[in-house]
């Protein structure tokens, strides 16, 4: 008479099979970390350190592939968003309107347009050291793996770093240099008809008159660095 295997000892000498296949089976699922580090990399050598500021939003399926690491992108994005908007409504628009001054009558006409733009630089500083401070708060939180740190580092001094370094001192140069402009014009329209503008210059009835311009002007050939800088950034260019 054939004997079958009881259905308990069936069951103890399976149950360990099935505890290891469990393991295997969690171990397997739960070990993407390399792969999604790997990927988020390439991503950052290959895509973002090409980008400029111009960095793209991840599609869904890059955020499956990085995982939390996408998390870690939002950071620089997040910045460069708030940068490039403040940038782009506040930095353009005054570069834009220094732009137009090319004659001495110029200083007098472009006044108000200057004015308008460059009141929106006093909060551009502000908001520059806000998203600044949010960005290197998150990132001193990471906990990144040696070689992502290596790459994440670079990307962020580029993305990061080096525009707020730029952007810090410049806004209040420029304003300040946006400021002198509008003096100048200013001066010139308090000399109501005594001044006479012909060949590209400006003539003045009296010495004292044509000293103080010309002292203002060549303040305003001192800051040309400022101006020169300041369209640098205009066009995307953070370089020092």
């Amino acid at each position: 008479m054939a004997v079958g295997i009881r259905s308990g000892v069936f069951s103890r000498w399976l149950a360990p099979f099935i505890a290891l296949l469990v393991v295997f089976q969690l171990t397997a699922c739960g070990d993407k970390e390399p792969e999604q580090r790997k990927a988020f990399i390439d991503y950052l050598q290959n895509t973002v350190m090409r980008s400029g500021q111009n960095l793209p939003s991840l599609s869904e399926d890059q955020k499956q592939r990085f995982g939390n690491y996408a998390n870690d992108y939002g950071i620089i994005l997040s910045f460069s968003r708030q940068m490039k908007g403040a940038v782009e409504g506040s930095f353009v628009p005054v570069v834009n309107a220094i732009g137009q001054v090319r004659t001495p009558q110029d200083y007098m006409t472009q006044r108000s347009a200057l004015q308008q733009a460059a009141s929106t630089l006093s909060m551009m500083n502000a908001q520059l050291r806000d998203s600044k401070t949010k960005a290197d708060t998150a990132m001193a939180a990471l906990k990144q793996p040696d070689d992502l740190k290596a790459v994440y580092g670079q990307v962020y001094n580029t993305v990061v770093t080096q525009p707020a370094n730029v952007l810090t001192p410049l806004v209040p140069a420029l304003q300040s240099f946006t400021q002198d402009i509008v003096s100048v014009g200013d001066f010139l329209q308090q000399q109501g008809p005594q001044v006479a503008f012909a060949n590209g210059g400006v003539q003045f009835p009296t010495q004292q008159q044509a000293t103080q311009y010309n002292t203002m002007m060549s303040n305003l050939v001192g800051k040309q660095q400022t101006l020169l800088q300041a369209q640098k950034v205009a066009q995307g260019d953070f370089s020092n």
